[in-house]
């Protein structure tokens, strides 16, 4: 992917946070952004494939909590919604996960998961969901990983701060 590329895809998440008036980047770097939403903090990205304007644009992300509830979970909302009885596998690099799905959103399962997949985040280039929607067909969401590892430190970073107190 070109630099023009990836400075679309962090503009348009800085756009779509800035829009959503509930929260603040902290970071927005190669294809992927930190975003500081108060208790929730999130790093994001969206996948390479633009959606059309009447269609969910795919994205993924690692979020934590200032409480410390959840130390990181890795989230996506998929380009289609899956059939019922369909996997929903993240691939990095060639390092399968499988994911719990609902509606058209798929999440880790649980924090051990999640922390493998992060691991895996940062030594890979890139990374798909893959599923099949309600027709059968398969369908991929490609992500590039560039900047990931600095917009998740970020994320998990401000909202330690924010759990022990050091900042509002």
């Amino acid at each position: 992917m070109g630099v023009k590329r990836g400075l679309v895809i962090v503009l348009g998440l800085a756009a779509s946070a800035a829009a959503g008036a509930r929260g603040s980047v902290l970071f927005a770097g190669g294809a992927w952004a930190a975003i500081d939403r108060g208790q929730v903090c999130e790093a994001l990205s969206r996948s390479q494939k633009i959606a059309p304007k009447d269609k969910a644009q795919a994205e993924a992300g690692v979020s934590f909590t200032a409480d410390g509830r959840r130390p990181a979970e890795v989230h996506v909302r998929l380009s289609r919604v899956p059939r019922g009885d369909a996997t929903v596998i993240l691939r990095v690099a060639d390092q399968p996960y499988l994911l719990v799905a609902r509606g058209g959103w798929a999440w880790s399962r649980g924090p051990m998961q999640a922390l493998a997949i992060v691991a895996a985040m940062r030594e890979a280039p890139a990374m798909r969901v893959e599923s099949r929607d309600a027709a059968g067909v398969r369908f991929s969401d490609p992500y590039l990983l560039d900047g990931a590892p600095t917009a998740i430190d970020a994320a998990a970073a401000r909202c330690a701060l924010r759990g022990a107190g050091k900042i509002p």
